[in-house]
């Protein structure tokens, strides 16, 4: 993949609008929040456009009409991949799987289920499948695609696919990553885990609830 680190976030921001005007089109009706030429912007608004970009996102600061008619501005992240990501819920004779990985965003170590970011050629599922082999050596006996989830509405604009993968065995573990061990629970053991706040990785708890209403666990 490649990419341009614009000197201006201008330049960059103006391409992009032009490429791929679907990311700033604007509802119709009252209510929403409408992206504005950068020329409307407050004049004390600082850097506009896309203020950071790298292979796997992009940060930008759009110039916004707040529904109460307040100009201002707005952060948002776009992937800069197009490759669809995905994360999987594994399962091995019923016991749930679960990575403990290091999660520099929030400095602490969390229990969660395998994802990553998706790659170039591959379909959701062909990602998902690579993540398993990567993080966990698995040997995947199925995979069934359950949903989709926003990871984070606010900010982000990520779509990830999530799969649940019954699997015969594991090996060694990715631990370049960040990963430090696999803990099983069964379906019941996790509840409690979750009632206690023990775990609180949004793909995770996405992941359950879709497997949970598909009457997969």
């Amino acid at each position: 993949m490649t990419y341009v680190q614009e000197n201006d976030p201008m330049d960059g921001y103006i391409r992009l609008r032009r490429e791929q005007p679907d990311l700033f089109r604007n509802e119709e009706g009252s209510g929403a929040i409408d992206i504005v030429d950068p020329s409307q912007a407050p004049a004390n608004a600082g850097a506009l456009g896309l203020v950071y970009q790298d292979p796997y996102l992009r940060l930008l600061r759009d110039p916004v009409r707040f529904p109460d008619g307040r100009l201002g501005t707005y952060l948002r992240i776009l992937s800069t991949a197009d490759a669809p990501s995905g994360a999987i819920l594994p399962v091995v004779n019923g016991r749930i799987l679960l990575l403990e990985n290091y999660r520099h965003a929030i400095r602490a170590w969390t229990l969660e289920i395998p994802r990553g970011f998706g790659t170039d050629g591959l379909t959701a599922e062909s990602n998902a499948l690579k993540e398993l082999d990567e993080e966990l050596s698995a040997r995947v006996e199925s995979i069934t695609p359950i949903g989709t989830v926003h990871p984070d509405t606010g900010l982000h604009s990520q779509l990830v696919h999530l799969f649940f993968a019954r699997l015969t065995a594991t090996g060694p573990l990715e631990t370049a990553a960040g990963i430090r061990s696999l803990v099983t629970f069964t379906p019941d053991e996790l509840d409690r885990k979750i009632i206690d706040g023990t775990i609180t990785d949004g793909f995770t708890l996405a992941a359950l609830t879709q497997a949970r209403l598909r009457h997969l666990l």
